[in-house]
């Protein structure tokens, strides 16, 4: 009964199914053990950021994907196969350098692929491509994304620069502040675009799968998807300066804007999905699988299981091989001496090895040294950094190049409460020359040993609002004035990091 009812193109009896769902149940509880820090740091994230709250959707989209799809998949049954598993292999590589770099949505992506290889793995080819739209969908559970704010930040405030122009208002550009004659705008993260930008991707690839047929159809509406909204969101910003421009408060103007925005953005979103209809191809029946469906007996439990073993066997690789390297260790005592005051910044008696206290002038000013473990990996030195600048629980922050006596320090700006960090870190003797290099030094220390012991310098000065660009500049001359004044320190730090 089955063969024929496979032969005349009936969908699979629910029966049949079941050894599927308890195979992939078993698949992914193993995956879940093994990689369950990936998969509580990337729901914290959705639960945390609005650009990524939409995430909750994405897995009943993907199965509403695949309901729509049945016609294509009709009379075609899983077909378990572990060829499919061994990209587990590649993904795990990628997980394992992506641990070591300090790179959670890399992590996250490598996961991710590990379970799309064990539902290719379990589903079969043929099954599994009749399903490819909801299987290229669940990419959307992964927040990644972040690392666009700045460049995001940027093209806005330039597009608010460029449009100012044009309508000849008088205006100062500084970074991420545009300030006009009736008060100043911030060019907050929040502000960026990240979270239309995001959701309009998963719009689109929605829309094209559910629209279009063609892949040139699906990929210019995608394209389109990127392009508009951070367009829309420069044009958003550029009216809402113009708005504080003409009724004559920048704060009023302000107000309730994120509220807007997303009113503005459900109209832009409308807007685009309308500009697409002229060309959709969803009146084109979907077609079924090509080549004849199976007449073989439905797999059993079995074979499902060989699949899920050989996928969990490969995937439990990477985490094995950084378990065996071990911890970091615990962080030695190097004897270096502490910070010294100077004309501007006068001590408050706090102890060398501390955190110490300085008063600069009436403002508070905090200088920490940070000795790390010879083997940390490059996550224990940014997590180190970011809580050294308070920039992991600030709701915003900016990021920019303090130089000092030829040597970049990283430069980290609050605006509530209002804080001026700046960082730099030694590793090997040498000053961390920062991005992909530095966490490939360290990354490499981590595995092969033999690494010094990282450590981390950072100054946090503690001033006024920075509500002109004279006010900022004046800080960050105060910084620079006291980093200057710690070379001995500095010169202490690279002979005992030295190899």
């Amino acid at each position: 009964m089955t063969t024929a009812a496979a032969a005349s193109g009936t969908r699979p009896a629910w029966g049949e199914m079941l050894p599927f769902a308890l195979a992939l149940l078993a698949g992914l509880i193993c995956l879940g053990l093994l990689f369950h820090a990936e998969a509580v740091a990337a729901v914290g994230v959705w639960i945390d950021s609005t650009a990524y709250s939409h995430c909750f959707l994405v897995l009943p989209i993907a199965l509403w994907l695949a309901w729509d799809r049945r016609e294509a998949a009709r009379g075609l049954r899983p077909q378990p196969t572990a060829l499919p598993a061994l990209a587990i292999v590649p993904f795990g590589l990628a997980w394992f350098a992506a641990e070591r770099l300090g790179l959670m949505e890399g992590r996250q992506l490598a996961v991710l692929g590990m379970a799309e290889a064990l539902l290719v793995g379990l589903l079969g080819w043929r099954l599994a491509r009749a399903q490819a739209p909801a299987l290229i969908y669940l990419i959307f559970l992964v927040p990644v994304g972040s690392f666009l704010v700045p460049s995001l930040q940027r093209f806005t405030a330039g597009f608010i620069d460029v449009g100012l122009e044009f309508f000849g208002i008088p205006h100062v550009v500084d970074s991420f502040t545009i300030e006009i004659p009736e008060g100043m705008f911030y060019v907050a993260e929040a502000c960026a675009g990240l979270r239309f930008l995001i959701a309009a991707v998963a719009f689109g690839v929605l829309y094209g799968f559910v629209t279009y047929r063609g892949l040139g159809r699906r990929l210019g509406f995608l394209a389109a998807s990127i392009v508009v909204p951070i367009i829309a969101n420069g044009l958003r910003a550029l009216g809402i300066v113009l708005a504080g421009h003409l009724i004559g408060d920048a704060e009023a103007a302000t107000a309730d804007h994120i509220i807007y925005g997303w009113g503005f953005f459900s109209v832009v979103i409308v807007l685009l999905a309308l500009a697409g209809l002229p060309f959709r191809e969803d009146a084109r029946p979907v077609p079924p699988a090509p080549g004849a469906p199976p007449s073989g007996p439905a797999p059993g439990i079995g074979a499902m299981l060989w699949v899920v073993g050989v996928a969990a066997l490969l995937a439990a690789a990477g985490p094995a091989t950084v378990l065996a390297l071990g911890r970091a260790g615990t962080a030695p005592d190097l004897g270096l001496p502490g910070f010294a005051a100077t004309a501007d910044c006068l001590g408050v008696g706090d102890p060398p090895g501390a955190d110490q206290h300085f008063s600069c002038h009436g403002l508070s000013l905090v200088a920490s040294l940070r000795v790390l473990p010879p083997h940390a990996p490059p996550a224990v030195l940014r997590a180190a950094r970011s809580a050294a600048s308070g920039e992991r629980d600030a709701a915003d922050s900016i990021t920019s190049t303090l130089m000092v006596g030829g040597q970049a320090w990283r430069l980290v700006e609050i605006q509530e409460p209002p804080r001026l960090t700046a960082s730099a870190a030694w590793i090997d003797g040498a000053p961390d020359p920062g991005g992909l290099m530095g966490r490939v030094r360290l990354a490499w220390d981590s595995i092969a040993g033999g690494g010094s012991p990282p450590v981390l310098v950072a100054v946090a000065l503690h001033p006024d609002p920075l509500v002109h660009s004279e006010q900022r500049d004046a800080a960050q001359a105060l910084l620079r004035g006291f980093i200057a004044a710690q070379t001995p320190l500095l010169e202490a730090i690279a002979r005992a990091t030295a190899r």
